[in-house]
């Protein structure tokens, strides 16, 4: 019998590697060994004779221990021969004396005697490419084999100490991705040094969930200065660090943000924040959750790493105190991962619960002001310059001896440390901002409820969130709505007729809401905002509003309002996860457990919604396993923490949309519109791919809330524009007038016809001057009211067109 028909069938992955001209050339090696002629011949690859004496050794299908002693000759000939091998050569006799190990042959000095010869050729990064894993799952699950080989395996992945600092630091770490070849090779003299390396092997036993007492009370004892600062100095390049692609050696790359061999020493340092007093701790660990706990690419549901993020969130709960929150609350914005999130609100609680306080509460009194004074302004003098820090985040300002301000700072600070630490505060402070913002959104959504004296403190007066809540419309409970002003009497709320009310320190306010209002006050509001040039940081006065319709009526337990779209899927995802939606995550596999179709899930105010989506598209087209495109199914409510599936009928039903607060339901329709209005095809030029219909129907059908809202602001915006005189509102469209044709402009899509034929148009959205210079009254979701006034005035003055792509279907 041949080596081929002779190894364990049951492993075939080791065959179905032999190619035919090999199997040729293993079957004159059987029979030459049969007939006992000398192996192999001068003409023979010496590394096909040595994959075929590493299968020679299969003692067929019983297993056991003893080998004729010409096949151990034979092994051990090859074993001393200086034969060339590759790296896939060493892999295949790996996989070739794990096959046998674990298919009951007995006799591991021999087994392995080729395979570690072989990878002795190849270089210490390769080595342990091919290895990776086989130390710890023979420790683990083969203590025979362990105790048999250890000592060679060992030898083969430890560099020698010739090889200088790196080499030492990569015995302990490895080097198996671009984070860890930095480590060895910037950091290597440092992390082998006698105050750190200790440390070092000790970080690299962070392999549970999270550091026992004995774990931090060795950290104690090795911790020293020069480690401390190691520490601050890696995790500041693990919160920069993004993911690579990375050759696996089996022919094709992976995208890798940390390897399993590299994310544990970095969990090492992270439990070492635990047991380090410095004022830069829990700033930092923040901003290592947030880089580990967002998806590739920096969104999504899933982490980079979650091992990190959970680590970082960890410590920054058994550190406790007041500093933890305003890092906390940055990750709740951005991390849609749900274990990390639930660590994230656990922490929040037992601060807020020491405090005496609802995580709400503690979210407002914690907010950093990063040195700002009551202005929003933060000035420092470095040397000669004066350098100012914003409360809006703009680049920091420099203002030199003459007394005259430039963009870039002089050249005599640019290293001072004074100027490295406003640089540092201005990071932060950017993080901070859509923060406050998001919490600011949230609470109207919530009808989250104040007393006035606390808006005062907390929010108009705070220098980062002020600039926000001082745009707002705050609303005494069941009472008069108003802007806040400041008076030398202290904040008074004003409304559009110019009345003011000073309310009393313990009045109960909330943020106003236009479902609950009258439409000639939500009129009046957005008349006022336009009229004094107030810009709102997100939609309020100018918010949709989605009431129950007839038809959700006759459904009863679910919407159909936003069902049947095509949405481009992963920006899809991005947008609703950003609004706080999780679990979307559908794809072209596993179509017969519905791996195809998914939910994305938001809740509110104790109120959970279900938006059903599933997969449209080729799988070839895609790609395997993504999906480009997605279509839009029913939303449905249930109580919050329901945990039914898309398969139980009581999902299905959902509770009567009749029981769902109003302001609950409009939210979520709300996110639902804003998802379609960015992400569906129908936004795109001409689709294909067989969504042409509906690129057409939605294109240019009828209106959604959020369109209606756009035009509007339209309505109040164009009797200001250049373009008065060109421009009228209709039913759904923008029509302008040019001087070769005119134009409708779609006020959902932003699609546009051409009359008297209604042409297609196509124009790809850019910056127009013109556009940018109209003042719009709030901070627009997708920037489409932006796209269409730009599409306006370019329009309106056809003749100055000179992009040969719009003028050739001009003359058409």
């Amino acid at each position: 019998m041949g080596v081929l028909a002779d190894f364990p069938c049951a492993h075939d992955h080791v065959i179905r590697q032999v190619d035919l001209p090999a199997r040729d050339v293993f079957a004159r090696f059987d029979t030459a060994f049969a007939e006992g002629r000398r192996l192999p011949g001068e003409d023979d690859d010496l590394r096909l004779f040595g994959r075929w004496a590493q299968m020679r050794l299969s003692l067929g299908t019983d297993g056991g221990h003893d080998h004729d002693e010409r096949v151990l000759r034979l092994t051990r000939s090859v074993a001393e021969t200086g034969i060339p091998w590759t790296v896939q050569d060493v892999r295949f006799l790996w996989s070739a004396a794990h096959a046998l190990m674990t298919w009951r042959h007995t006799n591991y000095p021999e087994l392995y005697r080729i395979p570690l010869a072989a990878v002795r050729r190849l270089d210490y990064a390769d080595r342990r490419r091919v290895l990776e894993g086989t130390p710890e799952w023979f420790r683990r699950y083969h203590r025979p084999v362990w105790e048999a080989v250890h000592e060679q395996l060992e030898e083969v992945l430890t560099e020698p100490a010739e090889n200088g600092p790196a080499a030492l630091i990569r015995n302990v770490i490895w080097n198996c991705d671009s984070f860890a070849r930095m480590l060895a090779e910037e950091y290597g003299p440092r992390l082998a040094g006698p105050a750190v390396l200790p440390l070092l092997h000790h970080w690299n036993t962070a392999r549970s969930a999270k550091p026992s007492d004995r774990w931090l009370k060795t950290a104690r004892i090795l911790l020293t200065p020069e480690a401390a600062g190691l520490v601050r100095e890696i995790l500041t390049r693990v919160a920069a660090h993004r993911e690579k692609p990375v050759e696996n050696g089996h022919g094709w790359a992976e995208t890798v943000f940390l390897h399993e061999r590299t994310a544990v020493p970095v969990r090492g340092m992270v439990w070492t924040c635990e047991l380090i007093d410095e004022p830069w701790v829990a700033s930092l660990l923040g901003d290592v959750a947030l880089t580990c706990g967002v998806g590739i690419g920096g969104s999504g549901a899933n982490c980079r790493s979650e091992k990190l993020a959970n680590a970082a969130v960890g410590v920054l709960a058994r550190r406790g105190g007041l500093d933890a929150v305003a890092p906390l609350a940055r990750i709740q914005v951005k991390v849609r991962k749900k274990t990390v999130l639930a660590g994230v609100a656990r922490t929040l609680d037992a601060v807020a619960d020491q405090a005496g306080l609802t995580r709400e509460q503690l979210l407002d009194r914690t907010v950093p002001t990063f040195g700002l004074g009551p202005d929003g302004v933060r000035e420092e003098r470095i040397g000669d310059c004066l350098v100012r820090l914003c409360a809006d985040g703009s680049a920091l300002r420099f203002v030199n001896a003459a007394g005259k301000t430039v963009k870039a700072a002089p050249q005599a600070i640019r290293k001072d440390p004074a100027l490295a630490e406003l640089k540092t505060t201005l990071k932060e402070l950017r993080q901070a901002l859509p923060a406050e913002r998001f919490r600011l959104e949230r609470a109207l959504a919530e009808e989250r409820m104040w007393r006035w004296h606390q808006v005062e403190e907390f929010f108009l007066d705070h220098p980062v969130t002020g600039r926000y809540a001082r745009n707002f419309i705050w609303q005494i409970l069941q009472g008069p709505a108003g802007i806040p002003v400041r008076t030398a009497g202290g904040w008074e709320l004003t409304d559009p007729r110019g009345r003011r009310i000073q309310p009393s320190p313990d009045t109960p306010v909330l943020l106003w809401h236009p479902i609950r209002e009258a439409a000639e006050d939500v009129r009046a509001w957005r008349d006022h905002l336009l009229e004094h040039g107030i810009r709102q940081p997100y939609k309020q006065a100018f918010r949709e509003v989605y009431l129950l319709t007839p038809a959700e009526e006759r459904t009863g337990t679910f919407s159909n309002r936003f069902a049947g779209h095509v949405l481009r899927y992963g920006q899809a995802k991005a947008l609703l996860n950003q609004r706080g939606w999780t679990d979307l995550s559908i794809g072209h596999w596993d179509y017969e457990c519905g791996g195809d179709q998914g939910d994305a899930v938001k809740e509110l105010s104790g109120w959970q919604a279900r938006w059903g989506m599933h997969v449209v598209g080729d799988p070839g087209t895609d790609g395997w396993g993504t999906a480009s495109f997605c279509a839009t199914e029913q939303i449905a409510f249930h109580p919050a923490g329901n945990t039914l599936s898309r398969y139980d009928h009581a999902y299905r039903e959902g509770v009567p949309l009749t029981e769902v607060p109003p302001l609950v339901l409009s939210e979520v329709l709300r996110d639902a519109d804003l998802a379609v209005g960015v992400t569906s095809v129908g936004l795109d030029e001409q689709a294909t791919g067989g969504h042409e219909d509906y690129w057409h129907s939605y294109g240019f059908g009828e209106l959604t809330e959020t369109a209606k809202t756009r035009r509007d602001a339209l309505a109040r915006l164009l009797p200001r524009l250049r373009i008065a005189g060109r421009a009228e509102l209709t039913d759904r469209f923008l029509r302008v007038r040019g001087d070769l044709r005119t134009y409708r402009i779609h006020l959902g899509s932003g699609n546009i016809l051409m009359e008297p034929n209604d042409a297609y148009l196509c124009i790809v959205p850019t910056h127009d001057r013109d556009a940018a210079s109209v003042f719009l009254p709030f901070e627009e979701d997708g920037g489409m009211l932006s796209v269409i006034l730009s599409k306006a005035f370019l329009l309106a003055a056809d003749t100055t067109i000179t992009d040969p792509s719009i003028t050739r279907q001009l003359g058409g």
